[in-house]
């Protein structure tokens, strides 16, 4: 498999989209924002570059513990999961949109505290969830149609998603 991985550090950006397919397959779209801070020795201080913004999807059961787990704007977040760079016109112009179809969502701990609760799957499930949520995740990005015509696109809202720096820890609650 030639995928490129890539785990991103950064802030829920916008409220996350949840959505039950015709099919019954669960999708949860994310946008997550990266902001890279650098320390500019001349000032003496740390300082933002601009921020990242990229579209996150998540099949399954990754999606279904995700709104379980209450995921919010703002909340910090790790993700992994395979980048795609998904080219269209939009006005004329040719645009590129950076997606990571996740494999591993999590609440970035070094800024919080979490709560695991595990949820109850048969092993015989995950394996038949990740090959399907494969199949559907290619012909999403894509653009092409389910076996019963559904069209496999999802709207995801664009957010500015500041994050907001405090000394009070966050307290989340994260189901597995």
């Amino acid at each position: 498999m030639n995928d490129a991985l890539i785990t991103v550090i950064g802030f829920v950006a916008a409220e996350p989209h949840f959505e039950v397919l015709s099919s019954g397959t669960t999708l949860m779209s994310l946008r997550i924002g990266s902001t890279p801070r650098r320390f500019d020795r001349d000032l003496g201080q740390w300082r933002d570059e601009d921020p990242m913004y990229l579209t996150v999807t998540c099949w399954r059961s990754l999606a279904t513990n995700l709104q379980e787990s209450d995921m919010k704007r703002g909340d910090p977040v790790i993700v992994t999961g395979r980048l795609r760079i998904r080219e269209y016109a939009k006005d004329g112009q040719m645009r590129f949109s950076a997606q990571i179809e996740a494999t591993t969502v999590g609440h970035d701990l070094s800024r919080g505290v979490a709560r695991l609760q595990r949820s109850q799957r048969s092993a015989v499930n995950l394996s038949e969830d990740r090959r399907q949520a494969d199949d559907l995740a290619d012909r999403w990005l894509t653009g092409e149609e389910s076996a019963d015509g559904e069209e496999l696109t999802t709207q995801v809202a664009e957010g500015s998603g500041d994050s907001e720096e405090t000394s009070e820890p966050a307290t989340f609650r994260a189901v597995a």
